[in-house]
């Protein structure tokens, strides 16, 4: 999706990332907006495999699972990828202002960082609860934005954008039985939670800003879990966007913010 804006010479003033998001969000905003930037992003997901991020360690995951511990999974190498991925030490160094959403544990609260070290804010953004421990910053456990919001349409408008691109991720549309463990099942309730509150959220928002909602890959049998397929995604991402943005410069911005977001909907393909 990035590589397909690029390419037109869309480029962000700002970027409002969650999760997942936030991560690639961290990696482009201290970067010049162009084709190989994307690539480059593209090739770090090319290369990582479950192992990487959600590696095992069954000393950890039983002390999580008897309640010893909050977290079933060690964050060490995800710190490790982010370190080595991201140029800028601190969020308000950013070329590109970058605003990365957490979730308060004990609140509940939904907080929009954009200052203090990158590594810290976009881990905590990416915290998955359960799964990786919270993170503190400034004396607050912190967790994953996308349990609050992981599509931050609100704070980019907030912060005063009045022209939004939306990239989703999409969700394991076309599945031809339930995910197999407790992660994998953990990984795709929360895709479908997030897919469901986007939708609601481009909705609220479609009046109060331009939306230009890019369309995930569909239909998709690709878990979350599952990195070995980021490849596939990218190519079909990177033509699908391509196909949208183009026919949207034709056809004017009518279907910005309606043909994509039914993609974000519950649906089957029979």
């Amino acid at each position: 999706m990035l590589q397909a804006l690029f390419e037109r010479g869309i480029a962000p003033d700002l970027i409002v990332g969650t999760s997942a998001g936030a991560i690639n969000g961290a990696f482009i905003a201290s970067r010049e907006p162009t084709a190989a930037t994307a690539e480059a992003l593209g090739e770090i997901w090319r290369g990582l495999r479950r192992g990487a991020v959600f590696p095992t360690n069954p000393l950890t995951g039983f002390i999580g699972f008897i309640g010893r511990s909050d977290h079933l999974v060690p964050n060490g190498n995800l710190r490790r990828i982010l370190a080595r991925s991201i140029e800028v030490d601190r969020l308000e160094q950013m070329p590109v202002p970058l605003h990365v959403v957490v979730t308060d544990v004990l609140s509940g609260q939904e907080l929009r960082l954009s200052r203090g070290p990158t590594v810290d804010a976009v881990m905590a953004s990416a915290a998955i609860p359960g799964v990786f421990a919270p993170v503190e910053v400034e004396g607050r456990r912190l967790m994953d934005g996308g349990v609050s919001d992981n599509t931050p349409i609100s704070h980019a408008i907030e912060l005063g954008a009045d022209e939004v691109y939306v990239l989703p991720t999409g969700y394991a549309c076309a599945l031809h039985a339930p995910p197999r463990g407790a992660l994998a099942m953990l990984l795709h309730a929360m895709s479908l939670l997030i897919q469901q509150r986007l939708h609601l959220e481009i909705e609220l928002y479609r009046d109060r800003a331009k939306l230009v909602v890019l369309p995930p890959p569909c239909p998709q049998e690709i878990q979350p879990i599952d990195f070995s397929h980021a490849a596939q995604l990218i190519d079909r991402a990177l033509a699908d966007s391509r196909q949208f943005l183009d026919c949207l410069e034709q056809e004017g911005s009518a279907m910005a913010s309606s043909a994509p977001a039914e993609r974000l909907l519950p649906h089957t393909h029979a």
